[in-house]
């Protein structure tokens, strides 16, 4: 599992959750460097650190006018680069006993290390710092124009995408598919996740969640999203691979897709006279030197794909439990 500290995880766990994965360990803040290189040596393969400060004094510079605070009560709010933040007492004491680079001298597992040019909370000098003193396997990225907590969406995404390419190089998802058929698709729900579900193929790996809108992480495609997406590529597969056999000049296919519920009184074609009926309204766009004939002839071969088929034939869902 991902480790999330606290301090960066209170309202930021969409923009982490992107890049779970097992035993790939982020790091965002100085406490967190011993419980990732020490608690758990043999679980963590890789290690992201995130805007993180080198040694503890700066830290403590953050904190100082709330030390005493901090001290008496057990625990303060403090401002972080903007943000307000819980620091407890158990905070100070670990970073009272951690001497980040010394951490890194022993450590033998794969090292990102991210960090804003212009991140005015915490030096990129403390980046730097971190990449000298770590041994190979190490890289650097650099967060353009991000600020300390990532605040926008687009650095973000921009980051977690960066972190989940660079780690699938040492974590391997072999665990999870190692037993999943040719013909099979396993879905798990995500361990303290709402909604967010992990999608396994022999080959593959996917992800299915709810927007935030329904109190989802916005991980991946809803359900709907999937069955849509199937379709549509179904159907330009279909035309594609008719065109390839037949010759004909098609250069690219678009399918939109976009799915309703109707009552079935506005539905003339339908059987189902009562309550809503499911309405799926797909829009092809063919691009490519082709013929009227050759047009519509593609657009035939469309409605022939096999997802289409199993959409509108009769289906047998068979469920089992174990």
């Amino acid at each position: 599992e991902v480790s999330e500290p606290g301090w960066l995880g209170t309202g930021r766990r969409s923009k982490l959750g992107r890049i779970q994965s097992h035993r790939l360990a982020a790091i965002a803040a100085c406490s967190s460097w011993r419980r990732s290189l020490y608690a758990a040596p043999n679980s963590v393969r890789a290690v992201v650190t995130i805007a993180a400060p080198s040694d503890v004094c700066h830290l403590s510079r953050l904190l100082e006018d709330d030390l005493e605070t901090i001290e008496k009560e057990g625990q303060a709010k403090v401002s972080v680069a903007g943000r307000r933040f819980t620091i407890k007492k158990q905070f100070l004491d670990d970073i009272g006993n951690t001497e980040i680079l010394d951490c890194l001298k022993g450590f033998r597992k794969a090292l990102l290390v991210m960090h804003a040019p212009h991140d005015n909370s915490v030096s990129i000098d403390h980046a730097a710092n971190i990449f000298q003193a770590a041994k190979h396997p190490k890289s650097f990225v650099t967060l353009d124009t991000a600020d300390h907590l990532l605040s926008k969406r687009s650095d973000a995404r921009y980051a977690a995408r960066v972190c989940a390419a660079w780690a699938d190089r040492y974590i391997s998802a072999a665990a999870d598919n190692e037993d999943v058929a040719d013909n099979m698709v396993r879905v798990r729900s995500r361990k303290d996740a709402r909604f967010t579900q992990d999608i396994y193929t022999a080959d593959h790996h996917l992800v299915a969640d709810e927007p935030r809108s329904v109190k989802g992480d916005n991980l991946g495609l809803n359900p709907y999203e999937f069955l849509l997406a199937g379709l549509g590529a179904c159907t330009s597969m279909t035309m594609k691979m008719y065109a390839e056999r037949k010759d004909i000049p098609l250069e690219e296919v678009t399918v939109d897709l976009q799915h309703e519920k109707i009552h079935a009184e506005d539905c003339e074609q339908c059987e189902t006279r009562e309550g809503k009926v499911d309405k799926i309204t797909k829009t092809i766009k063919i691009k490519g030197d082709c013929s009227e004939d050759q047009e519509r002839r593609l657009l035939e071969i469309a409605e022939k794909c096999p997802v289409n088929r199993t959409l509108k034939s009769e289906i047998v869902i068979e469920s089992n439990h174990e």
